[in-house]
């Protein structure tokens, strides 16, 4: 290619703010901003639809996207959720959960989504208030410039022509990829837990009648657990999350095979499956954990799982990824047009992204320990423990609704729970070290 041609493939625009990736983080955050009147671009490596997981909302997600216009939308393309079952091999029978039951009873239920159909209804939100929307255009790398004077973008269109984009502002919504994270090196597994991932899409996978056909359940078995999420026309996402050396001794088996094999070790699930057949490849992620060490900088924001990924257990993701994106445009109008409450609001907008995964950690790290499976198949409302509880799976952590109390009262059982069962506690400890070790993941993962 001459140097002429090559200079005739390569552009620059301007704009207010820089969003890279188009998932429920970025799309939630463009719409946003352009809709305050600010000039956006959002460029997202992938074209829309795409397949992702990540599937069962929260009923705290309905709220945003009220407030977004979208949810006659996603009501439209949505599978009811009124709530969750837990199915544990240690125990009799298998517990429910309703949403309703939550201290907040303005949010009694959710949706199950196919995320290539939420993804694009978000997407195509941001591109309807006027936010510049390009897919298939992947940022290679970002200059800060001096004196907090912006930021200076490449990225490389599906066509291989360049555009160097300058922006006040930078949004970090890659997901995992964690765009900025890696290269601000600020990227840290988490040494707390560690896990991984397989999973597909179904049908003819069998289902509950009525209002609860909709609910996700939870099965533990004896190396993680596994999510039964239905969706809409038939289909089923199943995931096994995992320890990472279960991933590992998959050896010379193909995903598919292991998955199977997989699936075979927890009963009720295989029993479930038994008629079903699968409609999706197989696919693996390595380590599911991580954090960054700071969400923000002077003139940029680490939104969603950008900036930190939890266990799904609770399917907290998108409402964790939507929420930081309205807190992110608040944060950037602030800093915009009155810098000088910047670091006000950035000190703000620090406290939230960590208050978000902070609710669920807890829980998280002890989900696979026999005492809190307990406790959560046999929930009491003791307190008002069980109503507390359900807030949380509910999505219920940014609000004002009184559950501080209650859950700590519920983790002062567990631990006295734990010291009345210590035997069990210590080898509960010792078999957690051994699950959460570190092992050759993206080995462990390669299909």
């Amino acid at each position: 290619m001459s140097p002429d041609t090559d200079a005739a493939r390569r552009h620059a625009s301007h704009c207010d703010v820089l969003i890279i990736g188009g998932g429920p983080a970025g799309s939630t955050a463009a719409a946003l901003l352009a809709e305050r009147g600010y000039c956006v671009t959002l460029l997202e490596k992938a074209h829309h639809p795409r397949f992702h997981i990540g599937e069962s909302l929260l009923p705290a997600n309905l709220r945003l996207l009220e407030q977004l216009g979208v949810a006659d939308a996603v009501r439209a393309i949505g599978m009811e959720k009124w709530g969750a079952q837990f199915v544990s091999p240690w125990h009799a029978h298998q517990q429910s959960f309703v949403f309703s039951d939550a201290m907040d009873k303005s949010m009694p239920m959710a949706y199950q989504v196919r995320r290539a159909e939420f993804d694009e209804i978000l997407i195509r939100n941001a591109a309807r208030r006027n936010a510049r929307v390009v897919e298939g255009c992947e940022v290679e790398d970002v200059r800060f410039l001096p004196d907090d004077a912006g930021v200076q973008a490449q990225a490389r269109h599906a066509d291989g022509s360049l555009e160097t984009v300058g922006a006040r502002f930078v949004l970090d919504a890659s997901g995992r990829d964690t765009f900025l994270g890696n290269r601000l090196k600020a990227k840290r597994r988490n040494e707390k837990h560690s896990s991984a991932a397989i999973y597909a899409h179904f049908t003819g996978a069998g289902r509950s009648l009525g209002k609860t056909a909709g609910d996700i359940t939870i099965y533990w078995f004896e190396h993680g657990w596994f999510w039964v999420i239905p969706l809409a026309g038939g289909v089923t996402s199943v995931g096994a999350v995992i320890w990472p050396y279960f991933l590992k001794t998959r050896k010379s088996r193909t995903l598919e095979q292991f998955l199977h094999d997989t699936i075979a070790l927890c009963v009720p699930l295989r029993d479930r499956l038994r008629h079903a057949q699968r409609v999706s490849p197989v696919e693996a992620t390595g380590n599911y954990s991580y954090a960054c060490d700071r969400a923000h900088g002077s003139n940029y924001l680490l939104l969603g799982d950008a900036y930190a990924f939890i266990d799904p257990v609770f399917s907290s993701g998108v409402m964790l990824a939507m929420h930081s994106a309205f807190v992110a445009a608040e944060t950037v109008d602030t800093c915009l047009r009155q810098p000088r409450r910047a670091a006000a609001a950035l000190k703000h907008f620090d406290r939230v992204m960590r208050k978000g995964p902070r609710a669920y950690t807890w829980f998280i790290y002890r989900v696979t320990n026999p005492t809190l499976r307990d406790l959560l198949m046999n929930p009491s409302n003791i307190f008002r423990i069980k109503e507390a509880l359900l807030s949380v799976l509910a999505g219920d952590v940014f609000g004002n609704t009184p559950t501080r109390m209650p859950l700590l009262a519920f983790k002062g059982l567990y631990y006295v729970a734990c010291l009345f069962h210590i035997r069990r506690t210590l080898k509960a400890g010792q078999r957690r070290k051994h699950n959460i070790r570190a092992v050759d993941e993206a080995g462990a993962a390669a299909g």
